[in-house]
């Protein structure tokens, strides 16, 4: 009996002890660029560029072309000379033709097509890759909205221990006639007043991780904990965005558009047969249904076209120049945000050190008010008003605290560095 006991007793953990009980913000990063709708056009990507490869490589297989006729002409070819036997064509004729033609020579347009397909490919899933990663600020911007209501609802919870072991003490002194009889109704006020805010706090929390849950596709409970995260920057890294990506790929794909052009300047040559079956055949003079073929090589090639071929490929080079200079812009502006985020990062440390400093002498004001209260020095109003600029420092402090890791966040965001 005991055996099945634990049995039954791991397989309840098995099922149900690996359920989302906590939450990192790398998780969060994770769930984005795993359950976002935007990630299904990676697989539609990859469909697409078979289908087109498959499409440009059966170009180089034999061509087949069925053609048939059945024609009435006004007239016939004859040949005018008495005594020659020669019967002249029927007015009606038909004709059946099949003919293959197979690519032998083109200059490496068909490799070349496939390398632009490839490289348009490679281009469009950067642009998924880049409009996934804009979503990433979102995602900090939620996280930490939570860690903010979460540090909130501990320091109301503190709070409103205090004030209940605090009501303990007044409504004793009452009893005892040392405090006034309605001493203990700004204390009960104030404990209202904390039910109210926990209940925002409950019902602000729940919209964030909706939303927070509804962006990376992962089921999150109120009863999740969020995971404050060290954020560590490394300054000198390099930018690593994806956008720099797209930039490289845009510009290969135009130098590979120049060489699909520069191709169209080779020569073409096709081998070709066909066989058909008409009346009348090749033989002109024979008035009969009669089979036949054809084989032979075909040559293509526009020797001279005015330098359109060169001019598209100059237009091709503005092209290429253009997107270097959006690379430049981008560049610079992401620099720009970048010393502003550092500016942030800069101001909040500082500011984190001046909070600390006012929360030890409010502590001090809140023990000597303490103290006060206990021989009826001041009225319960004035002790409550103390602890409740404690409270709010001890908010602002950790509130500052969190805004600190965002902003780290939101500069590894910008450098692209989110591992």
């Amino acid at each position: 009996m005991k055996t099945i006991f634990i049995y039954a007793l791991v397989l309840l953990t098995t099922c149900f002890g690996y359920s989302q009980s906590t939450m990192s913000l790398q998780e969060c990063y994770e769930g984005l660029n795993t359950n976002y709708p935007l990630v299904k056009q990676r697989a539609i990507l990859d469909s697409q560029k078979e289908a087109e490869l498959s499409a440009i490589t059966a170009k180089t297989l034999p061509q087949f072309n069925l053609n048939a006729q059945a024609t009435y002409q006004s007239d016939v070819t004859e040949v005018p000379l008495p005594n020659t036997g020669i019967e002249p064509l029927n007015n009606d004729q038909y004709r059946a033709t099949l003919t293959a033609n197979q690519l032998i020579f083109n200059g490496g347009k068909i490799k070349a097509t496939q390398g632009l397909q490839n490289i348009a490919t490679d281009r469009k899933k950067q642009e998924v890759e880049v409009n996934l990663y804009q979503l990433k600020q979102r995602v900090n911007q939620l996280y930490f909205s939570i860690l903010l209501i979460d540090d909130q609802t501990v320091l109301l919870n503190v709070r409103e221990q205090q004030l209940q072991s605090k009501l303990k003490e007044v409504k004793s002194g009452i009893e005892n006639g040392v405090l006034l009889p309605t001493s203990d109704k700004v204390i009960e006020a104030e404990l209202l007043k904390i039910l109210q805010q926990k209940q925002e706090a409950v019902n602000n929390k729940s919209k964030l991780i909706t939303s927070l849950s509804a962006l990376i596709g992962v089921s999150i409970s109120a009863e999740t904990e969020f995971q404050k995260p060290l954020v560590s920057m490394n300054e000198s890294s390099e930018l690593n965005r994806p956008e720099l990506g797209l930039y490289s790929l845009q510009k290969q794909e135009i130098e590979q558009q120049q060489n699909l052009l520069s191709k169209s300047l080779v020569p073409e040559l096709n081998g070709f047969a066909t066989g058909g079956y008409g009346n009348p055949g090749l033989n002109m003079l024979k008035n009969d249904f009669t089979s036949y073929y054809i084989v032979g090589l075909k040559l293509n090639w526009n020797v001279f076209d005015w330098n359109g071929n060169k001019k598209q490929r100059q237009a091709l080079d503005y092209s290429k120049e253009l997107i270097d200079n959006q690379e430049e812009v981008f560049k610079l502006n992401t620099n720009t945000a970048l010393n502003e985020q550092l500016k942030e990062i800069e101001t909040l440390e500082n500011t984190i050190d001046i909070d600390q400093q006012l929360m030890v002498l409010q502590q001090e004001v809140v023990a000597t008010s303490e103290s006060q209260l206990k021989h009826g020095v001041i009225t319960t109003s004035e002790y409550v008003t103390e602890l409740t600029k404690l409270h709010e420092t001890e908010n602002v402090f950790n509130q500052h605290k969190t805004q600190l890791e965002l902003a780290k966040a939101n500069y590894n965001i910008l450098k692209g560095d989110t591992k």
